[in-house]
């Protein structure tokens, strides 16, 4: 295994500062702009910053724009309770080396995409590999195997290429097909865009998955194959296309692109949206809604950007 650099140590102790600046409760604006700026200056700080978070967060045991940040509403309570977590943060760089939620693996990946980013490889045996945002892959052409150890994938094999998927929870056989394959928590959600797969858990038998249905593959076994819905997978072409669908599952899907916190109050999720939102400008996105759904979109800084309901005026 890879060993981290002495510039990666470094970027994982600055986050962890970070971190427990903002916990404080003691960061002010210029602080805010100073984190922006370290942050936007190197993808390494990026990544850095956003698997700190989330380590800190789970270790806290604090929900995750919770942990983040201590400005939005600054009582005592609140800060309280998160200065007990600054213990956790200053332990970030060793904790990072030995967590189980944010493995060494994704950050010594063959192939690896930050929060934000896509990415397309066509392998020397015809595979066709697309990442989507915040994902890690493992490739072993010798064995045609290919392991996804973090977020999102979608592969496209030709007629003469049998490639095995390796997932924390089974496997996934492809011939002459193509199929989506996104991590969760406890299941891997497999979508069979063309051909049909074979899905193989670790315990339970195995069953085929045929183009249009889409099931999740657990340890125990397969959960029912049903028809998928095509928007989701629309990252494969960077946009999303939605037809009446309620703006929740947009914004949803647009905060896995974007560092940093995006919110929104509850009563937005019901609105209904319509169009096609392009995922290389999601600031671009969330104006388009400003202007054409009865909400507003307020900016702290690049990375805390909150939706609420727009006022009605006279």
């Amino acid at each position: 295994m890879t060993s981290h650099s002495p510039d990666t140590r470094e970027a994982v102790r600055a986050a962890a500062r970070w971190l427990a600046l903002l916990d404080s409760g003691d960061a002010n604006e210029t602080d805010l702009q100073r984190l922006a700026q370290w942050r936007a200056s190197s993808s390494l700080h990026e990544d850095a910053w956003q698997k700190a978070a989330l380590l800190r967060a789970r270790f806290s045991g604090l929900p995750g724009p919770l942990a983040m940040a201590t400005l939005d509403r600054p009582d005592a309570g609140r800060r309280a309770l998160l200065k007990q977590a600054l213990g956790v943060a200053a332990l970030l760089p060793a904790a990072w080396l030995v967590s189980r939620e944010l493995p060494l693996e994704a950050w010594t990946a063959d192939l690896r995409t930050s929060v934000g980013e896509r990415r397309q490889v066509l392998l020397s045996d015809g595979t066709f590999l697309q990442l989507n945002t915040d994902s890690a892959v493992d490739i072993d052409l010798g064995a045609h195997r290919l392991t996804l150890l973090r977020g999102e994938v979608a592969v496209k094999v030709p007629s003469d290429v049998s490639v095995t998927l390796q997932v924390p929870y089974g496997q996934v056989a492809l011939n002459d097909g193509e199929v989506c394959l996104r991590l969760f928590d406890d299941a891997c959600r497999v979508s069979v865009v063309n051909g049909a797969a074979r899905l193989q858990p670790l315990g339970g038998p195995g069953v085929l998955l045929l183009a249009g249905q889409q099931a999740s593959l657990r340890v125990a076994g397969v959960g029912p194959a049903k028809a998928f819905d095509a928007w989701p997978l629309g990252w494969r072409e960077g946009v999303l296309r939605l037809d009446d669908r309620p703006l929740g599952e947009l914004l949803h899907e647009l905060r896995r692109y974007r560092p940093g916190v995006l919110r929104w109050a509850p009563e937005l999720e019901g609105l209904r949206v319509t169009g096609t939102f392009r995922l290389d400008d999601t600031d671009r996105v969330l104006a388009l809604l400003a202007a054409s759904l009865p909400l507003q979109v307020q900016t702290r800084t690049r990375y805390w950007v909150s939706l609420s309901a727009r006022e009605n005026r006279a």
